[in-house]
């Protein structure tokens, strides 16, 4: 049974009415988990044809589902990044609006990285991320999220918002700012969360969420989207947080979330002194309304007439000897274009995209490090170009070389030599280097199953 603090009851009975109880009944039930399929990795349906991991759907969710599975971690397609395990309501947000796939997005406080890989997976070629997540050590564990996924056109950076907002001044179409919060909606799921509650960190987190939201707007270009995110019942960070943004831009406005979030949460609430007439709009996802935790939802969107993009000067497409030698030995084909130098390591990166004035974990998909007279391929570039790879090891999930190779063990290999992808049902799982029949196992050590 949670022992819930004698202050957040109070205010929740005053939020919720006649469902308190029913409520209190859903925290003292097991935590709903979920998962999504990686469509940069697999498509859905070759996804649903090898699906062992839970069939039953997330309703708002083309690609999600309910997880039923222990120990998901360890099995080789999560290693081949083909699912994201994720809480269900936490992905509601993304699927608010309609996201053009040619769209510069940005994510702003992104670690562990659940809603711009979703993000990611609505992009296309010319479409770019930028995931930003202000401390280092959750930007390394975001950054080898985006890497286990296969992500490309992807930059991961590690600043705070104000910074983010000198460096990107209106680049954006739309903005996730998924804001931390009081937590009050992972009580079922975390019972740090339910120990650190206070009403003074209530306020003092809708402070910072003011201040989160008006660098954004600063980031964000005329006509451009900002979806506003908690995991928190409060009004404070909520409905209010919202109603005063409003007040205080009136070149924006809070739009409808497309039909299938709709059935699937309630109205915001209109509380005393709220002057925005359309905060209905605002969704609120209630662990005892639907399958998951808590989670508000609101889309402001910038009323101003969007203007042609800037495009910034041609990136420098780089003619290393050994880089194009190595790309020409491993890969069946590649767009030369797309190559580039990022702080001396060579990258593949697809838009057209300045990132060099940001503090930046990985840009665009790292190829490897440049050597004197070769290339020493980085763990990413197997996963995010194994598809293109010439030499491939392909694994039947079950066997014992699977197991052996993210052990990190040799296997064998019937290929000729040189740089090979590994794969699982076709999908690329790691890589090695094949000498005389075997495979020299270059599957990194910080991965491997012990």
């Amino acid at each position: 049974m949670i022992q819930l603090p004698t202050e957040f009851e109070a205010r929740m009975k005053k939020l919720l009415g006649d469902e308190y109880t029913n409520y209190l009944n859903a925290l003292n039930e097991p935590p709903v988990k979920g998962f999504r399929v990686n469509t940069d990795k697999i498509s859905l349906e070759a996804f649903e044809k090898i699906n062992i991991f839970g069939k039953e759907k997330i309703p708002y969710v083309k690609n999600g589902f309910y997880l039923d599975f222990d120990k998901v971690g360890n099995h080789p397609y999560h290693h081949a990044g083909m699912i994201y395990v994720q809480e269900p309501a936490a992905m509601a947000p993304a699927e608010c609006i309609d996201i053009d796939p040619e769209w510069k997005v940005l994510d702003m406080c992104s670690a562990p990285g659940g809603k711009s890989s979703q993000l990611k997976n609505k992009l296309l070629k010319n479409g770019v991320l930028v995931s930003n997540e202000i401390i280092p050590s959750r930007c390394k564990i975001l950054t080898g999220n985006i890497e286990r996924l296969g992500l490309k056109n992807t930059v991961t950076t590690c600043m705070d918002t104000k910074r983010l907002a000198k460096v990107f001044l209106q680049v954006f179409d739309l903005i996730m700012v998924d804001a931390p919060c009081s937590g009050e909606g992972m009580f079922r799921k975390e019972e740090i969360a339910v120990s650190e509650w206070s009403y003074e960190n209530v306020l003092k987190c809708a402070d910072r969420q003011a201040e989160i939201l008006e660098n954004a707007v600063k980031c964000l270009k005329d006509g451009g989207y900002i979806i506003y995110a908690t995991c928190t019942f409060s009004l404070e960070e909520n409905e209010m947080t919202v109603d005063n943004f409003l007040k205080s831009h009136p070149d924006f406005e809070i739009v409808e979330v497309k039909d299938a979030v709709k059935q699937n949460t309630v109205d915001g609430i209109a509380f005393d002194g709220c002057e925005c007439e359309n905060i209905n709009f605002a969704r609120r996802f209630y662990p005892h309304k639907n399958k998951g935790e808590g989670q508000f939802m609101a889309v402001l969107h910038n009323k101003n007439e969007k203007k042609p993009d800037y495009r910034s000067p041609a990136k420098t497409a780089t003619q290393d000897k050994a880089l194009l030698a190595f790309l020409n030995d491993t890969l069946t084909d590649y767009d030369e274009s797309n190559l580039s130098l990022y702080n001396g390591t060579p990258v593949y990166f697809a838009p057209d995209f300045e990132a060099r004035n940001a503090t930046v974990f990985s840009y665009g998909v790292t190829i490897g490090e440049l050597k004197k007279n070769y290339i020493l391929p980085h763990h990413q570039f197997f996963m995010a170009l194994g598809n293109k790879f010439k030499r491939k090891i392909e694994l039947l999930v079950d066997s014992e070389e699977i197991k052996k190779y993210l052990h990190g063990e040799e296997i064998p290999a019937d290929t000729e030599n040189g740089w090979a992808v590994v794969t699982v049902n076709g999908v690329a799982i790691g890589g090695a280097k094949v000498v005389n029949g075997t495979a020299k196992n270059h599957y990194p050590k910080g991965l491997r199953i012990n």
